[in-house]
């Protein structure tokens, strides 16, 4: 299947959109990467969502998100996406990692939408397609075992 994005891509992607400054709720991350992605052809677009529910998939697990509502810790897990891989791979690593997004109340709920918007503004049509892998909290049935 071409995606247009590998995991690569997609970090790339993320680091040069990330601005310099204090972006709070990655609100200008998420412009830059929807202006990004709606100059792409469309395949990028669709590969930008596969990676990204990929990367919020992996970090949807028990030692993360316990004790937090499904949207708190959807949120959350963009906020890490959001700080960069460098961020992403040591959470993967060390759990702990995870919680100063959460004790800080750091959420990047707006990088959800940027494939959507991306889309729109290429085909004038609302996203309706699903991803491999779910980015909804509790999904990774593996990461949530005993």
């Amino acid at each position: 299947m071409l995606t247009g994005m590998n995991e690569d891509a997609f970090w790339q992607l993320i680091e040069e959109c990330r601005p310099t400054e204090p972006d709070p709720d990655a609100e200008r991350l998420a412009a830059e990467l929807t202006d990004r992605l709606a100059a792409s052809p469309l395949f990028v677009v669709t590969g930008f969502a596969e990676q990204l529910s990929w990367t919020l998939y992996r970090l949807d697990r028990k030692e993360h998100g316990q004790g937090l509502s499904g949207d708190a810790f959807l949120s959350t897990r963009c906020a890490v996406v959001a700080a960069g891989r460098t961020a992403f791979e040591g959470v993967i690593r060390d759990p702990a990692g995870f919680v100063p997004y959460v004790t800080e109340h750091i959420w990047a709920e707006s990088l959800l939408y940027t494939r959507d918007h991306a889309y729109e503004r290429i085909t004038g049509e609302k996203w309706n397609r699903s991803t491999r892998y779910s980015y909804e909290s509790h999904s990774n049935t593996a990461g949530w075992a005993d």
